[in-house]
């Protein structure tokens, strides 16, 4: 029953986030948009509950964690836009500095948890995503109302934090560079100029594309900008106009995926021909 607002919502703050807009003006613009939705969300859970227990854990360690996770990162960010020293390079990157200082804490004190979704487990999720599991809260929100009883379970808040946080590691970085181009050379270690996409920039596209509609790179915290930035900078590539790739592919005669159907065809042929030796 959520699957039409979760659309919606992926949507739209896909939109903000290539929007354009100022930093701060996205943060505002996606708390808003955040409430509005865990609101929705919320009422629609007082009305038709759940009908099983699974259901229950799937919704408060999958569905609601995301937009609450993007409520959590665009306040830090809105957060950071206001604190942000405004004159001297140097206590601007020191400011970001303490920023990842924190995060880096955080996951420290965190590393448990945050191992034990990492690998996929869920042997605890009764306990971590059941409202009738223990409600001793790992993580207290800035925003009290979304730790009503009936809407969190005692890990849903700290899960959404976690993935917060890879979104505003992104974003500190990001800041880093445009203040003081190298500066996150610690934060990240630099690619090297040594990987070249060979192929067309519309093969590359259908692949980052399926990578994020997938949801496993950084548990599906990643946005679509994120990762073109990222497969920009590892093979060395402009990938511009990248949704206007993807409505040209849209456009195609079936398969419409055609490069990720060949290199498909691809493996299962090496595959058939290791077995027949």
């Amino acid at each position: 029953m959520f699957e039409k607002t979760m659309s919606i919502f992926s949507e739209n703050v896909e939109s903000l986030i290539q929007s354009g807009k100022p930093d701060l003006k996205k943060a505002e613009d996606g708390i808003s948009l955040c409430i509005k939705i865990l609101s929705k969300l919320q009422k629609q859970v007082d009305k038709y509950d759940f009908e099983d227990t699974q259901a229950e854990i799937e919704f408060f360690k999958n569905i609601k964690p995301f937009p609450m996770s993007y409520l959590i990162h665009f306040t830090e960010v809105r957060s950071c836009e206001l604190k942000l020293p405004k004159v001297g390079n140097s206590h601007k990157v020191r400011y970001l500095e303490k920023e990842i200082k924190k995060i880096n804490r955080f996951f420290s004190e965190n590393n448990s948890f945050v191992n034990y979704m990492e690998q996929n487990h869920n042997y605890l999720d009764p306990q971590f995503f059941s409202r009738s599991g223990k409600m001793d809260f790992s993580f207290s929100p800035t925003i009290n109302y979304y730790q009503n009883p009936e809407f969190s379970t005692s890990h849903d808040m700290l899960w959404s934090k976690v993935q917060a946080l890879y979104r505003y590691i992104h974003y500190i970085r990001e800041k880093l560079e445009l203040i003081q181009p190298g500066s996150s050379g610690d934060f990240r270690e630099r690619q090297p100029n040594l990987l070249l996409w060979s192929g067309s920039k519309t093969s590359l596209v259908e692949i980052i594309y399926s990578l994020y509609l997938k949801g496993d790179i950084n548990h599906g915290t990643a946005d679509l900008k994120t990762l073109i930035s990222a497969f920009e900078d590892f093979f060395n590539i402009k990938l511009d106009n990248y949704h206007k790739t993807y409505s040209e592919m849209r456009a195609r005669k079936d398969p419409r995926a055609k490069y990720l159907y060949q290199i498909a065809v691809n493996l299962e042929t090496k595959m058939r021909q290791d077995d027949e030796k």
